[in-house]
């Protein structure tokens, strides 16, 4: 739970999870089109999301594709729903 709340943290990384939840998947490219940030910084963004389990990155031969990881995000979701019922 904390690295999927350590992924989340940052607010182009919620930017980037709302794009690719509107797609089936997508490149690096396509990312950097929708933000007003530099490739290098959402291949990064991209990476941490990855590896908090949230993002699937799938290699291709020219362009590596990305999607959301449903079940892990639901998931993710269900733990912090847990947690918030079982503080307050």
């Amino acid at each position: 739970m904390v690295a999927g709340f350590a992924a989340l943290s940052h607010p182009a990384r919620i930017t980037i999870l709302r794009h690719l939840a509107r797609a089936e998947s997508c490149c690096c490219g396509d990312v950097v089109e929708k933000l007003d940030l530099a490739q290098s910084t959402v291949s990064q963004h991209l990476k941490v999301l990855v590896d908090a389990g949230l993002v699937i990155f799938e290699p291709d031969r020219r362009r590596s594709r990305y999607r959301i990881d449903r079940e892990a995000l639901a998931a993710f979701s269900q733990s912090v729903d847990t947690l918030v019922k079982s503080c307050c």
